[in-house]
């Protein structure tokens, strides 16, 4: 599977598992993918713009989801998603792959948006290939993570009253998550589907206005939408990037399309695949649900609800910040640092920054002040540290804090200690610290953005002193 680590694959590949299937879990970063914790499946790193590592990923193959898209990349995403779907096509049908299953998105007849056109494209391209594509195009996926649906979950949490262009009169054909890896995992079994392209959707055709009043109903909201002729896409898509923290460049190619209707015509896939389809309310109810009930997780990991302080108006998407040193000190030493932070021993450096954040924090009624530890070199999931909580551990390599001062929005504090992959002197390490925070509205990206430059210029001396630490202890 490419791009596991992605949003669909991401459920895909448990649901593949759960089935019976051997997995091949592929994606850019090695580390992204050992970050999910799967098990029983084997992980390989590849990318579809380096023609040399397909060949290994694809060998003994029989069916490749092709779940790729580059709408990060930037400006450009189009022409790269053109050039790894080329890539890939011609890797798969030299390993002999049976069957490509594609997933792209509903495309009305004369698209202008780039995002619409490169997902149509992409499909085109792999077609052009030795290998039979299965193609399923699917509007607004309804699911935790799902991009269109976390820009309206934004828009509806925190914009009590929402000044709209006329797109938001544009309807499309939502499906829930659940129905379509369903069709995801059964489509590659069926010989009449080699070679179509199958538009997969649930059983409403709605307007994104009716999204919006069906996910504010669903949550407690009343959002008033005041339609104005003056903001198109390209300006909705500037001004959406103060309210949501969906990446900016997703969110604006998402946008670009959003002034089609996108109709779908499903009837050759209920048919081969029958199953029941949820309507939208009911593919939100069960969206809502599967956030609250998911498993606590042993790291962070994006968007889970516990590392969201259990909000569900937290963003799903995290901001994120980080700062790295390396230390001619072991690994071991290393982790000693990292392993007795707080209490008596503070945070290495800059204490009195470290002191003043928390001295805010209590004239608002915070923790901030709190300070000590159950023991000040052993650790445990819940000890407390100060106003941190431990909720992830993994000896030797990575620490886990969830942030307990006041603020809008939640966030964690992740310290990783492993072998520097450059080593120039013997038991080299490297420290890495990194800052996620799910952002509240407005007012938490504006916490943010304001705290950036302190976070980089604090996680760059903190890593620093931890380094230096780390070489005395071992010295």
């Amino acid at each position: 599977m490419f791009g596991a680590t992605g949003y669909i694959g991401s459920h895909l590949v448990p649901r593949l598992l759960r089935d019976g299937f051997v997995v091949r879990a592929s994606g850019r970063n090695r580390k992204a993918l050992e970050a999910r914790g799967w098990t029983g499946l084997e992980l390989v790193e590849a990318d579809a713009l380096q023609p040399d590592s397909l060949p290994a990923a694809l060998q003994g193959v029989d069916t490749a989801y092709y779940l790729v898209h580059s709408m990060a990349a930037g400006s450009n995403f189009g022409q790269l998603d053109l050039q790894a779907a080329e890539n890939f096509a011609a890797a798969a049908g030299a390993a002999g792959v049976r069957r490509i299953v594609y997933l792209g998105g509903l495309v009305p007849k004369d698209p202008d948006s780039e995002h619409l056109r490169s997902r149509r494209d992409t499909g085109v391209r792999l077609r052009q290939g030795p290998v039979p594509v299965t193609e399923l195009r699917a509007g607004i996926i309804v699911g935790p993570g799902s991009a269109a649906y976390e820009v309206i979950r934004d828009l509806v949490n925190h914009l009590p009253v929402m000044l709209t262009p006329k797109w938001v009169r544009s309807r499309s054909s939502p499906i829930a998550l659940d129905n379509l890896l369903e069709y995801l995992v059964r489509v590659p079994w069926i010989e009449e589907a080699a070679g179509q392209v199958l538009d997969a959707a649930g059983p409403d055709y709605i307007s994104y206005e009716e999204v919006m009043l069906e996910y504010g109903a669903a949550v407690g909201k009343r959002p008033i939408i005041l339609r104005v002729p003056l903001l198109s896409p390209t300006l909705s898509s500037y001004w959406l990037g103060l309210v949501t923290a969906v990446p900016a460049s997703i969110a604006r190619a998402l946008i670009g399309g959003l002034k089609h209707d996108l109709p779908a015509d499903d009837a050759a896939l209920r048919r081969m695949l029958p199953q029941k389809l949820l309507g939208f309310r009911d593919s939100l109810l069960a969206a809502l649900e599967a956030e609250r009930t998911q498993q606590v997780a042993a790291r962070w990991t994006e968007g889970l609800l516990m590392f969201r302080g259990f909000r569900i108006d937290n963003a799903f998407y995290a901001k994120r910040v980080s700062g790295s040193a390396g230390s001619s000190a072991a690994p071991a030493a290393l982790w000693q640092v990292v392993s007795t932070i707080g209490g008596d021993n503070g945070y290495y450096c800059l204490g009195w920054l470290w002191w003043m954040r928390g001295a805010i924090d209590w004239l608002l009624g915070g923790p901030g002040l709190s300070k000590g530890r159950r023991h000040p070199t052993e650790l445990r999931l819940g000890d407390r540290i100060d106003h941190w909580t431990v909720i992830g551990i993994e000896p030797q390599r990575r620490l886990t804090l969830n942030f307990g001062m006041r603020a809008p929005g939640s966030g964690v504090l992740e310290f990783e200690v492993e072998p520097d992959p450059q080593p120039s002197t013997p038991g080299r390490s490297r420290i890495t610290v990194t800052a996620y925070w799910h952002p509240q509205g407005v007012w938490g990206l504006l916490y943010w953005y304001a705290l950036v430059p302190a976070h980089l210029f604090l996680f760059r001396a903190m890593t620093a002193a931890m380094a230096r630490r780390a070489e005395a202890l071992q010295a």
